[in-house]
């Protein structure tokens, strides 16, 4: 049997929804890793690096391939395993990158939101790259 393809997804750890839909992601095609995008490490450098606002919307990094937003959360759909009612779901929803295109934009706004409300940070890892 051939290895699995390592699939990272970059997320924000404080978000409690942000932690709830990573935490309950379940891949049929690949091996799912975690990162925090809140700690500092070599792949937030790339993100940063590529000028990539990382509270614009998660990150995933598949092969050389780097992937934001609703392209990032549509690949993880394509590679769902389809387990449990929030796979199917979340794999139903962001399949189409018509519907995700539509769908994600609203959910960070909502991210931004709750943060706010928690009393939470954004990341600005392009503020915080700039003053490196």
């Amino acid at each position: 049997m051939p290895p699995r393809e390592k699939v990272t997804l970059v997320y924000d750890q404080e978000c409690p929804v942000c932690r709830y839909y990573a935490s309950h992601v379940d891949l049929s095609q690949g091996e799912l890793e975690l990162v925090d995008a809140r700690k500092p490490g070599e792949l937030m450098e790339e993100i940063s690096a590529a000028g990539i606002d990382i509270d614009a919307g998660m990150a995933v990094k598949v092969g050389e391939t780097l992937l934001l937003g609703s392209d990032a959360i549509r690949e993880l759909a394509s590679r769902s395993s389809g387990r449990g009612l929030f796979n199917r779901l979340t794999a139903w929803l962001f399949r189409s990158p018509r519907v995700a295109g539509i769908v994600y934009p609203p959910l960070v706004g909502g991210r931004n939101l709750l943060l706010q409300i928690l009393g939470k940070t954004r990341i600005d890892n392009l503020d915080r790259s700039d003053k490196q």
